[in-house]
């Protein structure tokens, strides 16, 4: 159902059943998939790629061009998946010749005044509370959670499961499954309460305390503990992920408690 005091490029696909409230305006080269609810004073620009089932508040601007002086007008895209909720005033940044893209996964809430760079990859289930600030070309694994009010450095890497405390300076890598707060932010312990209820058991949550414990708290550098979580603890999933995150970042991995 389409205002007639909304804007509607002629050349945007939208499927039949979405709704789209007076003042918003929908460039060309838009995909909006069924089911999607698009609110008042929304604009959606050229490259935008919308899932099914998706809530779009008052005041999003999605797809906008990059904040990058080195973009060319090159042809990219914002691509945001199914079931997932943007807040008042959002702003989501298409891509560069970087990435091409910038994507946002399904069933993430981004709360009011979320501000998207250029080239970001967000996964599944993620929450970004209140006037959360990603910089370009970072990536955030799914089940993340960043408090409101913080912000990450570009190319930065946020590890699956992980929550970052609010009013945080993210300037190097947060790995999965931890808990990460104080200035300068730091390790400080595992997300367990978030991992039970997405239904990891005690045994497996223990598993990655273990594996944090070594990283953190048990003298050794990086290499030495990550050599030694190889040797002695078996092949998981949670294991493997984190040993991939830890040997793929490039920014270096937030400090531990004393360090």
């Amino acid at each position: 159902m389409n205002q007639p005091l909304a804007y509607i490029h002629p050349e945007a696909k939208i499927a039949s059943n979405v709704v789209i409230e007076p003042f918003s305006t929908i460039h060309k080269n838009v995909v909006i998939k069924e089911g999607t609810w698009i609110g008042p004073n929304v604009t959606i620009m050229e490259g935008a790629r919308i899932g099914r089932n998706c809530r779009i508040f008052p005041g999003a601007v999605i797809s906008a061009v990059p904040q990058d002086l080195k973009f060319a007008g090159e042809e990219t895209t914002a691509e945001i998946g199914d079931n997932t909720v943007i807040r008042e005033c959002v702003t989501i940044n298409r891509g560069t010749v970087d990435r091409y893209k910038t994507a946002i996964g399904s069933d993430c809430l981004l709360m009011a005044y979320v501000h998207i760079a250029h080239d970001c990859i967000i996964g599944d289930r993620c929450i970004l509370a209140n006037a959360v600030q990603v910089a370009g070309h970072v990536n955030i694994g799914d089940y993340a959670f960043i408090g409101g009010m913080s912000a990450v450095h570009q190319f930065g890497k946020i590890g699956p499961h992980a929550m970052i405390s609010g009013g945080s300076l993210v300037r190097k890598d947060v790995p999965p499954f931890i808990r990460a707060a104080r200035e300068p932010l730091g390790y400080s312990g595992v997300n367990s309460i978030g991992l039970r209820r997405r239904g990891f058991s005690n045994e497996k949550i223990n598993e990655i305390q273990e594996i944090y414990r070594m990283i953190y708290l048990s003298g050794m550098n990086n290499s030495a503990a990550l050599d030694q979580i190889e040797i002695t603890m078996n092949p998981s999933r949670e294991r493997d992920e984190i040993l991939r995150f830890m040997h793929g970042s490039e920014r270096g991995i937030i400090r531990g408690f004393d360090q």
